[in-house]
């Protein structure tokens, strides 16, 4: 006889709310806990089930939107990450990491116009492009690019990378103040974080979302900014609005740096989110493992009594020393002391059993995930390459996709409107000659067009990574341009010139033959060393007549 088994699902216990719909209306509570049944019963994925034992202690948090989640604990999180990156060496490593490999010293702009729109020939886009790079570096390469006059606009690229990982996000104004003797009058504000809330502090409430007023499709209209951090007790208590869009123009008059991680997320979350608490603790577990090992260096000494306490501080060679003052409340073991104990007293030492064995595994088990969450290798998190070179290439290359990717948004939202801000001033003010910028969007994205480059990933073995670039240009699956910007973020063209350069100095100086010169006649196979070869002669090298 075949059984057939069914599996047992829990009927779900009525709520608080369940009677007190039942005991209100009995036929809605019936419909209600009907509903309820039907629901525990359908469904096919284990991990939505409320009736298994592994999910039934399983209690999350009422489904919210992205900011009734985020913004209630923002402020928190960023002081907790801002802390964790000042006082824990995990956390403070990490930041660094990904800002010293996506930022480094800087994403440097090549020109890249779309000459095709524009109708010009590859010598006079060449060109074009040239002079605009020369104008950029004036502006960007000095501090006066800085409304406080003290970075430049790769120093600006680090702050504002760091206040995003750190804060979750940050904010630049793009304000126009000429001073005498600069020929450009854009300047950049950056503004953290905690400035931008709601005016007088008022509850997120539309229009108004952590201090971002938004319009009816969402999208930003202006930021209110506090004049001075609300953490500064000497400051007022005073916002202003700056409008997102320029009236006029229709770009961007405040950028805001954050990612978007849910539909309808208005502020930004800190990279060190997900891993605030792990850190915390592991932080904490760290400590007290050093202290421990320092307790056991100390070689600590109780002295167990049964009857009145033995005065240690006035024997004769306690407290003498180096170190002592005269304020101890603890007695100290000089060097070689022995002291008599009295009736029903022993010693007792501690013994921590320190340094833990397990200290290491433990915490290279943990910043595992930790690196996980962060998108760092554990080998890239921990500086600890003791693999093998695949698996030290695998783990370099893992992490460089994570800072290509952060590279790439950080050119995105931050240089390229930057550049296409100075850009129109530049031309506004005639030092750099674009026709139809401001007729045309199409014409004006085709003068705008740009790569950003940073510095390159670095090498394991340099001559193997070489040669494979070499054969990828053979074979036309790259260019010499992309291999000179992937290996130190350089334009191929300046190498390529201060090449050309080098060559004609060594020529000029005799060190090497031009280029052109003619090749001495090799030796035929089998001549004797040392032996000149026979020179061709003219009269005798005719062909036979026929």
């Amino acid at each position: 006889m075949n059984e057939t088994r069914r599996s047992r699902v829990a009927v779900p216990a009525p709520t608080l709310i369940d009677r007190v719909v039942g005991y209100i209306d009995p036929v809605a509570g019936a419909r209600r806990m009907h509903a309820r049944t039907v629901m525990a019963l359908a469904g096919g994925y284990a991990g939505g089930k409320r009736s298994r034992r592994a999910t039934q202690g399983w209690q999350t948090t009422l489904a919210g939107s992205a900011d009734s989640d985020l913004l209630p604990d923002l402020a928190v999180l960023r002081d907790r990450a801002r802390d964790l990156v000042r006082n824990a060496p995990l956390a403070g490593g990490a930041v660094n990491t990904v800002v010293s490999n996506v930022v480094g010293t800087g994403l440097m702009l090549q020109a890249q116009i779309d000459r095709a729109v524009l109708g010009l020939t590859a010598d006079a886009a060449a060109q074009w492009q040239k002079g605009a790079e020369r104008e950029w570096r004036l502006w960007c390469s000095s501090p006066e690019c800085d409304i406080t006059r003290t970075q430049n606009f790769y120093e600006l690229q680090d702050l504002v990378f760091r206040a995003t990982l750190e804060s979750g996000d940050v904010f630049t104004l793009l304000p126009y103040v000429r001073r005498p003797g600069q020929a450009y009058g854009l300047k950049l504000q950056v503004i953290e974080a905690d400035r931008v809330c709601n005016p007088k502090f008022q509850i997120d409430k539309l229009p108004f979302v952590g201090g971002v007023e938004l319009e009816a499709t969402g999208a930003p209209v202006a930021y209110h900014i506090l004049r001075t951090h609300p953490g500064d007790l000497l400051g007022g208590r005073e916002w202003d609005r700056y409008l997102a869009f320029g009236p006029n123009t229709g770009r961007r008059a405040v950028l805001h740096l954050f990612r978007r991680l849910r539909p309808g997320q208005n502020r930004g979350v800190p990279y060190l989110a997900p891993v605030i608490e792990t850190l915390k603790q592991l932080d904490r577990y760290t400590e007290a493992e050093i202290m421990a090992a320092v307790v056991s260096g100390l070689f600590t000494v109780f002295v167990h009594s049964e009857g009145p306490g033995l005065d240690l501080a006035n024997q004769q060679g306690m407290g003498k020393e180096t170190g002592a003052a005269a304020g101890d409340t603890d007695a100290k073991l000089a060097n070689g002391a022995i002291i008599d104990l009295g009736p029903n007293e022993k010693i007792e030492t501690a013994d921590p059993g320190r340094p833990n064995t397990a200290f290491d595994p433990f915490v290279l088990a943990i910043l595992r995930q930790v690196g996980v969450a962060l998108e760092l290798p554990f080998e890239v998190l921990v500086k600890h390459f003791t693999a093998s070179y695949s698996a030290a290439r695998a783990a370099l290359l893992e992490a460089w996709r994570f800072y290509r990717v952060r590279r790439s948004w950080l050119a995105d939202k931050f240089c390229q409107p930057v550049y296409e801000t100075w850009l129109a001033e530049a031309v506004a003010s005639g030092r750099v000659v674009a026709p139809g910028f401001f007729a045309d969007p199409l014409v004006r994205a085709a003068w705008c067009g740009a790569a950003w480059n940073g510095d390159g990933p670095g090498s394991i073995q340099p001559l193997l990574e070489m040669e494979a670039a070499e054969k990828r240009i053979e074979l036309g699956v790259s260019s010499l341009q992309a291999e000179v910007a992937e290996y130190n973020g350089r334009d191929w063209e300046a190498v390529h010139e201060q090449r050309a350069r080098e060559k004609a100095a060594r020529v000029s100086a005799g060190l090497e033959a031009p280029a052109n010169a003619t090749a001495p006649a090799s030796a035929p196979k089998g001549t004797p060393a040392g032996t000149i070869p026979k020179q061709p002669d003219p009269a005798l090298d005719q062909p036979e007549p026929v």
